[in-house]
């Protein structure tokens, strides 16, 4: 899952070895089991405890995003699958030579690692991103290692320049196309955001409205 592994590591941990200590104790002192068919018992019991608290908290997870199990591998996937991309496309923008391009190259990869953190963060939102994932990401990948490898030839020539052109300038666009996925992606927490800046203006308004007066009597 990409809840947050450390923590639910650590609360796994915490509990199933006290459990497993527990059920060593039991079953050597209470059952009088031998040594090693007690540290067995310990060990399935504390296996046990482990997994069960991982499956449990993976259904909190899973509630708390509104998914079904179908639905997260589904995402889960194309998540680890654009993980792999991006790795391709940092390595392929270090590449390229182009000083000029270096902060529109490092602007389009970070934007291009929020998209991703946040649909790891909250995997609904990867519905929202769906044509970042199977358009946009796909070509800037592409278009990327097309440039990198172009921009790494010895000498130069027309056509050569050419095609360095074209590509540096449907880079460009392609992110204009990212810039705008990621509004998108956001475009309800901005909703929600104003909406609550137009509540807390009224509220200032209506309060701005009373006298003085009347303001200290309350």
């Amino acid at each position: 899952m990409y809840m947050n592994t450390f923590v639910s590591f650590i609360v796994r941990t915490a509990v199933a070895i006290p459990s497993s200590v527990f059920v060593w104790l039991v079953s050597f002192a209470g059952f009088d089991q031998t040594f090693l068919l007690s540290s067995l018992y310990a060990l399935i019991g504390g296996g046990v405890v482990y997994m069960g608290i991982g499956a449990y908290m993976n259904r909190l997870f899973l509630k708390k995003h509104g998914l079904t199990k179908k639905e997260y591998r589904y995402i889960r996937k194309n998540l680890i699958d654009a993980q792999q991309k991006i790795n391709r496309l940092q390595k392929a923008l270090f590449t390229v030579r182009h000083i000029r391009s270096l902060k529109q190259r490092m602007e389009l990869l970070r934007m291009i690692k929020s998209i991703q953190r946040l649909s790891k963060r909250e995997p609904r939102r990867f519905y929202k991103a769906e044509k970042f994932y199977f358009s946009h990401l796909d070509s800037v990948v592409e278009l990327s290692e097309k440039y990198a490898f172009l921009s790494s030839q010895p000498g130069t020539n027309r056509e050569l320049e050419q095609s360095l052109y074209e590509t540096q300038y449907t880079l460009k666009e392609l992110t204009k196309a990212v810039e705008k996925d990621m509004q998108y992606i956001l475009s309800d927490d901005l909703d929600h955001l104003n909406f609550e800046i137009d509540v807390a203006r009224h509220s200032i308004k209506k309060l701005d409205e009373i006298p003085d007066e009347t303001r200290r009597l309350k």
